[in-house]
């Protein structure tokens, strides 16, 4: 799912090529996003298009020869003017009389020519990495690359898939012969040189993912066109530029040299932004510096913001926290409410506001809570997650990592929410976005932060892996390698910036951890965890003494005393609506063991009940206030494998059956171990949730007496506690 849908699309033909261009966002200036080299397509904006669109006007295009825009195989399509020319025409069908040119890499010939030559269309320029000849090149590719006149490379396939590097003999592959033949292997071979970053694994997939979008006849023809303008043209374009200029570059680029950017600013008397430690390809690999630098570049382009401005001097300022809970399910918004209560108990003073997207906002305005007006504009992690899964199934690591752009969108916006107000603690409940770009960006911490979680560690699960696309690398053997860094970068950002994070709450005790491994060579994660977390115990979100009287609840709430309820329910994202079918499919064969059983299915919030069947002794609820209550009341319960549904049926000692979902690595690992330790459940794979089987199994532990290990009371006091010396 993208963070950011167009508000205008459509096609522009010149020469007989149909161009794809998009537009986002009403401000102003407008700023045009060029494409670059044909091997990718413009969703390399993605990290900057939803943060720019909300501050400025934003149109961006294919150029040919990928994504949404003709192939065309003609040489001429390519021509240097002719890709001024798409530039131009996309202007004009999008009614815009001038804008800001941002380009990356190639994109860079073509921003130049239009500032040089079309002055009157162009507000400045943002060069990202700009290949433009106006020095030589250098380095490990100046050695590696061969000559047209040599034969054709015999080389092994590139160690990148495998999580390696190769040498720089490599360059060798530039070369469109071999292109031709090993396509898919170029393409590993130079986004690893694009990417010389360590932890770069997802920037180089979704690369790869876009040039296998084109086809080595298209490269072809683009090589076959006009070349760029020479060094002494560049130079004299460079010297008839009259607008601000930005060059943004990274000093560790192995495809195009920092002196060419560094001549490049020289030259048009611009900025020069040197990226320490960046590569080719930094508005990927580094998006919130580069989009950083772009917003400001810009707002200096048009007239200073109007309106008054107010200070408070800091002894006079309540205490305030800004409070993220993951909409991913609606366990988190139980338990942060929790500790929320709870910490006022501390600092009755205390201001807290939520910064919260659906359906946690649900929950957060039932409850008299302040939800920051700027939640409106965070993209949807639930709807990314819904639009991931398929049936009863949810490669959760690969969802969460393909939620990339939607995280640096999220992040963007809390920064200017944190820049724009002083808080004194935010507290992130597994809010991805925040934990990682603080610690890539940690000189943007300015406040105290608490980080709470429910586990540690990203698992592997087989059959979940999805690169590379050819089978050339077993995909189980890729997925292992990825979740493996993505957990040593975790390790890193925590050893490298232990700062970062004032507090890291991990929401259980040290028992719930797995006794596994982050990975080869790395740390077993239960003793890292326990080095490196507080640990106040499970937060349940409610006092299991208040349901302990079944008899009198169950009469509040509707049930007879001598019925047998099964409840189901899936949580608050749309992902189980899979097993509530099949849940309610078994009804009338369990109502055969079970005479006179009542089921009643919860969909939450995210589920239209109209999407279910009827049956006779079904009753459909949606959203239901106090859920934990029902739950306490039934005599079974049959429900997804999330954490939070789970440990309320435990704390409230209630037998039920659990169906976690498939590829879900932390239902089937995390989770599973935590029940064990409970005691609690009893697990049903997905596969063997047939009508039939259902129906037998609920008959069996209807009303069955549990023995479940005790779940404790006090944890959101705890947690709180924890958060409290932090204000």
């Amino acid at each position: 799912m993208r963070a950011r849908e167009a508000d205008v699309e459509g096609y522009v033909e010149h020469g007989g090529v149909k161009i794809h261009y998009e537009v986002h966002g009403t401000g102003s200036p407008t700023l045009l996003l060029l494409p670059t080299w044909t091997l990718i397509h413009r969703r390399f904006w993605k990290p900057q298009l939803a943060y720019l669109a909300r501050h400025f006007r934003v149109v961006t295009y294919d150029g040919p020869g990928n994504g949404r825009s003709a192939r065309p195989l003609d040489p001429a399509a390519y021509f240097h003017d002719t890709q001024c020319a798409y530039a131009l025409a996309v202007l004009d069908a999008t009614e815009t009389a001038r804008a800001c040119i941002v380009s990356l890499s190639k994109g860079s010939y073509w921003t130049l020519a239009l500032a040089a030559e079309h002055p009157e269309r162009v507000l400045g320029c943002v060069f990202i990495a700009p290949s433009l000849d106006l020095a030589d090149q250098a380095g490990a590719r100046e050695r590696g690359e061969t000559g047209t006149d040599a034969p054709t490379p015999t080389l092994p396939p590139s160690a990148v898939p495998l999580g390696g590097s190769d040498p720089p003999r490599h360059w060798a592959k530039h070369d469109l012969r071999y292109m031709r033949d090993h396509h898919e292997d170029y393409l590993w071979f130079f986004f690893g040189q694009c990417f010389p970053e360590a932890h770069s694994t997802k920037q180089i997939e979704d690369c790869v993912s876009w040039g296998l979008d084109t086809t080595p006849d298209v490269l072809a023809a683009e090589q076959a066109g006009e070349k760029a303008p020479d060094r002494s043209e560049l130079e004299q374009a460079c010297g008839r530029v009259r607008c601000p200029v930005l060059v943004i570059h990274g000093d560790h680029d192995h495809v195009s040299p920092l002196r060419r950017a560094e001549r490049l600013a020289a030259l048009t008397r611009g900025q020069l932004l040197v990226l320490e430690g960046g590569g080719h390809l930094p508005a990927a690999r580094d998006p919130v510096a580069v989009n950083l630098a772009i917003r400001r570049f810009v707002a200096r382009l048009g007239p200073a913001p109007a309106g008054h401005l107010r200070w408070r001097r800091a002894t006079g300022r309540s205490k305030r926290v800004l409070y993220l809970s993951s909409p991913i399910g609606l366990g988190h918004a139980r338990r942060d409410l929790a500790i929320a209560q709870e910490l006022r108990r501390h600092h009755p003073d205390v201001e807290v506001e939520w910064l919260a997207q659906h359906p946690v906002t649900a929950v957060l305005e039932r409850a008299g809570e302040t939800i920051h007006p700027a939640s409106r504009w965070l993209a949807n992690e639930s709807s990314h997650i819904e639009a991931e899964a398929g049936e009863h199934d949810l490669h959760c690591f690969q969802a969460l990592r393909e939620m990339d752009e939607i995280l640096v969108a999220n992040f963007m916006l809390f920064d200017e929410v944190t820049t724009e107000r002083d808080y004194d603690l935010v507290v992130g409940d597994e809010a991805w976005d925040v934990d990682y770009f603080l610690h890539e960006n940690p000189e943007l911490k300015r406040f105290a932060y608490a980080w709470f979680t429910d586990f540690v560690g990203m698992l592997p699960m087989p059959g979940s892996g999805r690169w590379p696309p050819s089978g050339s690398v077993d995909a189980d053997v890729r997925e292992a390698l990825v979740a493996s860094d993505v957990n040593a970068q975790m390790i890193e950002h925590i050893e490298r910036f232990p700062n970062v994070r004032d507090r890291a709450i991990f929401v259980g005790n040290p028992s719930d951890v797995v006794p596994l491994r982050f990975g080869p060579d790395l740390p077993e994660i239960r003793s890292w965890t326990r080095a490196h977390y507080d640990f106040p115990g499970y937060v349940t979100g409610f006092d299991p003494a208040h349901v302990e009287d079944r008899e009198s609840l169950r009469a509040e709430l509707g049930y007879a005393p001598d019925e047998q309820v099964c409840l189901v329910t899936v949580g608050g994202s749309g992902v189980g609506v899979d097993l509530l079918r099949r849940t309610i499919e078994a009804l009338p064969l369990a109502r055969r063991h079970v005479p006179g059983l009542r089921m009643v299915v919860v969909t939450g919030p995210r589920i239209a009940a109209d999407q279910l069947p009827r049956q006779d002794g079904l009753e459909v609820r949606s959203f239901v206030p106090e859920l934990h209550r029902h739950l306490a009341a039934c005599d079974l319960a049959v429900v997804q494998g999330g954490l939070t549904t789970c440990m309320e049926l435990t704390a409230a000692r209630r037998p039920f059956v659990y169906v976690p979902l498939r590829h879900h690595f932390e239902q089937n690992h995390h989770v599973r171990h935590r029940l064990d330790r409970y005691r609690a459940g009893r697990r049903l794979e997905y596969a063997q949730a047939d009508p039939d089987h259902l129906a037998g199994l609920i008959a069996r532990e209807i009303g069955r007496e549990v023995h479940y290990r005790p779940v404790e009371t006090d944890g959101a006091a705890r947690a709180a506690a924890l958060l409290a010396d932090l204000l």
